[in-house]
This record gives structure tokens, C-alpha cells and sequence, in this order.
């Protein structure tokens, strides 16, 4: 398997406060992250790089024989997910430069071919394969609210005033209830995680030719960033994409 990771500060923002990296352990699991913060400009980037950084570093740095089985890798990631959060929130209260700072967050633990996803706010994470692309995870917006109530349909939802508006973010609250998403990634089948910059200019068909275009994985990854640019770039935009490697035949 090949993963790619790139961030772009688009083409309106003066700061880029997305966050996203790939985090190994020798012969075990990889930890994929994504995050888009808010809240001004420094608690922006303080949220979402910070999120990143203390899970990167607490996956890096479990021991072994505490973390064997699925269930406790499923188990870690959600208890470090929670301490982020609380760390988070502890210091927009401690200090007013951070004050109502929050960011989305995507982990994905990839244990072998087999995913554990938690999910906050409107970053999203997709399977990709010949017959489809699915949207793993729900936003956690205002608009989405108004979607699954049947106020508004999926036109209207498109350009919709409020539809930046997130409901749920890491360190917007002390305590905080992320989504739990487990599934498989079977042979020859593509995994995106992306912030908004990405889903608010290309929908479901776009993304889905990009990714199962000839091309290499990098050249798909920064393909989205660019087609995201061309419409607007308006906002910060970050892939990871992970998929079959360029040279051969890769059994997830």
C-alpha cells in the first residue's frame, strides 16, 4: 500500500490551518490524521496542528504489549482522541489568545486491512473503488442537521449561507462524543480523508474519476488539490490518499 499526504493553503487564506500526516510502527499499524482548525487564525492552527502532533506522538510512543489486539488499538486511539480534546479545550479556557478554537479531526488506524475511524466535524473520509465511492463518515454541521430533517434538499444544501457551520469540533467542549466507523479496505480499493476545502468544490463523480484515473497516487492527490484551486480555492485543502502502490499490485 502507498499513502500520499499533501496540504495546500488555497488560493484566499493567508494562513493554512488544515494539519494532516501519516504516523508508522515498525511491522504494525499506520495512523492517518487529518484535521482543519477554526478559530481565528493562531487557534486555528494551534487546534489542528497540535491534535495532529499529540496523536502522531502517542501512537509513535505506545508500548507493544499494551495495545495487541483490535479492540485495544480501538480502545487507544478513542482514549487518546479524548485527551486531545480535553488538552485542547483546557487551554482556549487558560488563555484568551485561544479562546473558541476547536478543529475537526479524522484518525484512522489502519490494522492491517482493516480500518478504526474517528470522526469529528465536517472533514470526511471515503472508500474508492471501480463500482463506487462512499462516504464513510457524517458531517457534523448545521446544514447536515437541516438535510437529515428534511428542511432542506441536497441542492439547496450546496450553497447554503451556513453550510461551513460545525455542530461538533475537538476542544470546542470538555467532553466530546466521536464517531466510531470500523470497515474493510479490500484489494485494489482506494481510502481519501480530506478537509472541506476538498468536498466543498468537487463532489462524489469528480473525485472518484480523479482517483481511478491512470495516473500515480501523487499525481491523483494533487490533482483534487489543484481541480479544488481552479474552482475557487477559497479555503485550505488536504488529502491523504491511500491506495494500490504505482509499480505493483498491492494486497491491503
Amino acid at each position: 500500500m502507498q499513502i500520499e499526504v499533501l496540504t495546500d493553503i488555497g488560493r484566499k487564506r493567508t494562513v493554512n490551518e488544515d494539519s494532516a500526516a501519516v504516523y508508522t510502527r515498525p511491522n504494525g499499524p499506520i495512523l492517518a490524521v487529518i484535521a482543519d482548525g477554526m478559530g481565528g487564525h493562531r487557534g486555528g492552527d494551534y487546534a489542528s496542528s497540535t491534535a495532529v502532533r499529540m496523536l502522531g506522538e502517542e501512537f509513535t510512543n505506545v508500548k507493544g504489549e499494551t495495545v495487541q489486539t483490535k479492540e485495544d488499538w480501538e480502545e487507544w486511539l478513542y482514549e487518546s482522541v479524548i485527551h486531545v480534546n480535553l488538552t485542547l479545550f483546557e487551554t482556549a479556557q487558560n488563555d484568551e489568545e485561544f479562546k473558541g478554537m476547536g478543529t475537526t479531526i479524522d484518525a484512522a488506524l489502519m490494522l492491517g486491512n482493516e480500518l478504526i475511524v474517528l470522526h469529528i466535524g465536517d472533514s470526511r473520509v471515503y472508500t474508492v473503488d471501480k463500482e463506487q465511492i462512499i462516504q464513510i463518515t457524517k458531517d457534523h454541521s448545521f446544514v447536515n442537521a437541516l438535510l437529515d430533517s428534511g428542511e432542506i434538499t441536497e441542492e439547496e444544501a450546496a450553497s447554503h449561507p451556513q453550510r461551513n457551520w460545525i455542530m461538533r469540533a475537538l476542544g470546542s467542549e470538555k467532553t466530546i462524543r466521536p464517531d466510531l466507523h470500523k470497515f474493510e479496505l479490500k484489494k485494489g480499493m482506494y481510502l481519501l480523508i480530506c478537509t472541506d476545502g476538498l468536498t466543498n468544490k468537487l463532489d462524489n463523480e469528480m473525485i472518484k474519476e480523479v482517483i481511478l484515473a491512470e495516473d500515480g497516487l501523487k499525481s491523483k492527490a494533487a490533482k483534487l488539490i489543484h481541480m479544488a484551486n481552479e474552482l475557487g480555492g477559497e479555503d485550505n485543502i488536504s488529502v491523504i490518499l491511500a491506495g494500490p502502490a504505482d509499480t505493483e499490485v498491492s494486497e491491503f
